[in-house]
């Protein structure tokens, strides 16, 4: 159960808001948080309780801004969470490249971050609206988004109460912000959203105790493997109390069709893997083993009359660089900005409230771009590394989360003909040999 002394009852909340926030994830409890903070009514519903256990747990250490603007940081830098320092790959023959450390080409402290246990963190998030003087509410089921014409100005909610009964309201809002996560209930509704047919995706998590860290570098980092026949990679995030969440993720007719229990479909990739299975060796698995579908889309509109798309509802690049978390944050901060000047001037418009959108989806879309590098086959790090030495510092930012200025998107002018190359030649298969990025200590 939730431990928020602060969340409302639905006979306390009111009959309007300036603001309704449909989702307490990453991105909602943001974009709630920062309009309550401007002085406005936000109401805040989610659908589950808290904690809640949910994917994503590497983040970009970009986000320390947002973290910043929340007033968060103290009890992140005081969560004894794990430090992560870096980023390192692993090939389909084992071969490591050296750890990406995040210091080495920016050294203050917002170059590193966290990797965080969500159920605890997505509480914080949550109690932090509340605190900040949003109405928050759990276990309330979103039935329909009230529309006038194409203006959203409202929301019909089912609330739950602690004896079981339902309860339905419609409680009207100046703005709408979808927040829904995947469901993406708004978009779901104007039919907005556009999947990607190249990046349809699957992954299988969970957590084990005991397997290999590496802390050589004042902390941990998110290692990437690839697995032998290059048809999926695993994921591998340590976190605190010697638990890593280890993932494998790949296309969703490979990893879901006809190959048995999620389970066994995991433990068949790990045995493609040996640059896992030396980590995994003497770990104990710790809970169930989960699906998740990894979808990579977009929205064709992401805000309208009364309305806007923050987070998973506004769209989902892909896991690999870890990319989630900051961006639902990042876009629920910056949608809040949108919300606040619409409210001020009165004037929830379209335009208004998605002013935020061109330039978001614009840098977002360097982030997609590499993650297409890694699925070409031809996205040799270190070789990269070696042959463009100019881009060391623009592939960490990109790493790091730092494209929201005017200094990436260079790369992939020799990026793209590279890989191009790179996949016409054929990668040396002996994992004995010495690793081709062995003399690049920081790619940085």
């Amino acid at each position: 159960m939730s431990t928020s002394t602060l969340e409302k009852s639905p006979a306390e909340l009111q009959d309007s808001y300036d603001c309704i926030v449909m989702g307490a994830g990453p991105s909602g409890s943001t974009t709630a948080t920062l309009v309550a903070k401007a002085g406005f009514k936000v109401l805040l519903v989610e659908r589950e309780r808290f904690p809640r256990r949910h994917v994503g747990e590497s983040l970009m250490p970009d986000i320390y801004f947002v973290f910043e603007k929340l007033g968060i940081l103290d009890k992140l830098k005081q969560s004894g969470y794990a430090k992560k320092v870096g980023v390192q790959f692993v090939n389909h023959a084992g071969r490591e490249s050296a750890p990406f450390l995040f210091r080495w080409n920016d050294p203050n402290e917002w170059s590193e971050t966290w990797h965080i246990p969500r159920p605890e963190f997505d509480q914080m998030l949550f109690d932090t609206a509340a605190e900040n003087g949003a109405d928050c509410v759990q276990e309330v089921r979103v039935l329909d988004v009230l529309m006038e014409g194409e203006r959203a100005v409202g929301a019909k909610l089912q609330f739950t109460g602690a004896d079981g009964k339902t309860e339905t309201r419609e409680i009207r809002a100046k703005v709408v912000v979808d927040a829904t996560g995947q469901s993406a209930i708004l978009s779901s509704k104007l039919g907005l959203r556009r999947v990607n047919p190249d990046l349809k995706k699957a992954a299988i998590w969970g957590h084990f105790k005991g397997a290999k860290r590496d802390t050589e570098h004042g902390g941990v980092y998110t290692i990437v493997l690839h697995t032998s026949q290059r048809k999926s990679w695993f994921w591998y995030i340590p976190q605190a109390d010697d638990v890593v969440s280890i993932g494998v993720v790949g296309d969703n007719e490979y990893m879901l069709k006809g190959r048995g229990t999620p389970s066994e479909v995991f433990f068949q990739e790990v045995a493609k893997c040996p640059a896992l299975q030396w980590r995994m060796e003497g770990s104990t698995q710790v809970d169930e083993l989960v699906v998740a579908k990894e979808f990579s889309y977009l929205t064709d509109r992401s805000a309208g009359d009364g309305w806007t798309l923050v987070g998973d509802a506004w769209g989902f690049i892909d896991p690999v660089y870890s990319s989630g978390v900051f961006f639902a944050l990042k876009s629920g901060e910056l949608a809040s900005e949108c919300i606040v000047d619409a409210l001020k001037a009165n004037d929830p418009s379209a335009e208004r409230l998605g002013k935020w959108v061109p330039g978001f989806k614009e840098k977002t879309n360097w982030v997609r771009k590499l993650v297409h590098a890694f699925y070409s086959g031809g996205f040799r790090v270190g070789k990269f590394v070696k042959e463009f030495p100019h881009h060391r510092g623009e592939l960490t930012d990109l790493l790091v989360g730092r494209v929201f200025n005017d200094r990436v998107g260079g790369i992939f002018k020799d990026l793209d003909p590279f890989m191009e190359r790179m996949k016409n030649e054929l990668p040396p298969e002996d994992p004995n040999a010495e690793p081709e990025d062995a003399d690049v200590p920081a790619l940085a």
